[in-house]
C-alpha cells in the first residue's frame, strides 16, 4: 500500500512538474517581504506557499486534462501520466476541481479581498490551454498566469494592491511568457502540423528569439520601475542587474544551441527566482 501511495504521488508531481513551483513561490515571498518590510508570519508564510501550490496545481490539471488529445500525439509529451494511461481522465478532473477548491479556501483565510478575487485568477489560471487553441497570445496568458503571483502575495499582506506591486507583477508576465517563447521552440513543428497556436508555429524560430529578447528587456524595464517605485536600494538594485546577466546567459544558450533550452528553462530561470528574492530580504533587512 505504501509502495502504491508513493508511486501515486510521483505520477502525480511528475504530471503537474512539481519542481517547476520554483518560479512562482519566490515572487510571492518578494512581494510579502516588500509589503510588510520584512517578516510577514508563519501564518502567511504557510498560506502563501499553500496559494501558490493549489493554484499552480489546478493551472497545471486544467492544462493537462484540456491536451489529453495533443499530448498523446507529441513525442515530447506522448509518456505524460495524464495520457499513458497511469493517471485517468476522472482521477485529473477530481484533482483539479480539489485544487481549485482548495485555493479558494485558502484564500479565504487570508482575507476577504484574497476570497473574493480567487474566483478570477482562477479563470485565469485556466485560459492557457484554451488560448492556444486559437491564438498566439497564450504565451501571455501564461506570463500572466504566473505573473498573478506577486498580487497575490501584496493583497496577502496589505490588503490592496500597491502600484510597486503591479511593476514586479509586469515584470514576471514578460519573464515568464518570454521564456515560454524559447521554450515553445521545441514544439515548433509539432504546432505547425497539428494547426496550434504558438508564435513559433506562425512567425519562426528567429523571429521568436527576438520576441523573446523584447519580452525579457521589458522585463528589466518594469523591475526597474518596481525598486523605483518601493523605494529599494542597493541590493534591489543588484537583483535587477544580476536577473538582467542571467537572462541574457539564458538567450546565449537558446542561440548557441536549440539541445539546451531545457538547461536555460529550468536552471536559469530557477536561480533567478531565489536569487531574487535572497536580495530583496537582504534589502528589506
Amino acid at each position: 500500500m505504501l509502495s502504491s501511495l508513493k508511486t501515486n504521488l510521483a505520477n502525480f508531481s511528475e504530471m503537474v512538474m512539481f519542481k517547476h513551483s520554483i518560479f512562482s513561490l519566490p515572487f510571492i515571498f518578494i512581494a510579502m517581504t516588500v509589503a510588510s518590510k520584512g517578516w510577514f508570519g508563519w501564518k502567511l508564510f504557510f498560506l502563501g506557499i499553500l496559494a501558490a501550490i493549489t493554484a499552480r496545481n489546478f493551472a497545471m490539471l486544467v492544462n493537462r486534462y484540456l491536451d489529453r488529445d495533443i499530448d498523446i500525439l507529441n513525442p515530447r509529451t506522448k509518456d505524460r501520466p495524464s495520457v499513458d494511461g497511469r493517471i485517468s481522465a476522472k482521477s485529473i478532473l477530481a484533482l483539479t476541481l480539489l485544487n481549485g477548491l482548495g485555493f479558494v479556501l485558502v484564500a479565504y483565510f487570508i482575507n476577504s479581498l484574497a476570497f473574493w478575487l480567487s474566483f478570477p485568477i482562477l479563470l485565469i489560471l485556466g485560459g492557457y490551454s484554451v488560448f492556444k487553441r486559437f491564438s498566439s497570445l497564450a504565451h501571455i496568458i501564461l506570463g500572466i498566469s504566473l505573473g498573478l503571483a506577486p498580487i497575490a502575495g501584496v493583497v496577502a499582506v496589505l490588503a490592496e494592491i500597491t502600484p510597486w506591486s503591479i511593476y514586479l507583477s509586469m515584470g514576471v508576465v514578460f519573464w515568464v511568457a518570454g521564456f515560454d517563447l524559447l521554450y515553445s521552440l521545441q514544439d515548433m513543428e509539432f504546432d505547425k502540423e497539428q494547426g496550434l497556436h504558438s508564435i513559433p508555429s506562425k512567425y519562426g524560430a528567429k523571429n521568436t528569439m527576438h520576441i523573446a529578447k523584447v519580452f525579457h528587456t521589458l522585463t528589466i524595464v518594469f523591475w526597474i520601475g518596481f525598486i523605483i517605485e518601493a523605494n529599494l536600494g542597493l541590493f534591489a538594485q543588484l537583483a535587477v542587474i544580476l536577473s538582467a546577466i542571467m537572462l541574457a546567459y539564458e538567450h546565449y544558450l537558446v542561440n548557441k544551441d536549440f539541445t539546451k533550452i531545457d538547461r536555460a528553462f529550468f536552471t536559469v530561470n530557477g536561480y533567478l527566482g531565489i536569487m531574487f528574492l535572497a536580495l530583496i530580504i537582504l534589502e528589506v533587512l
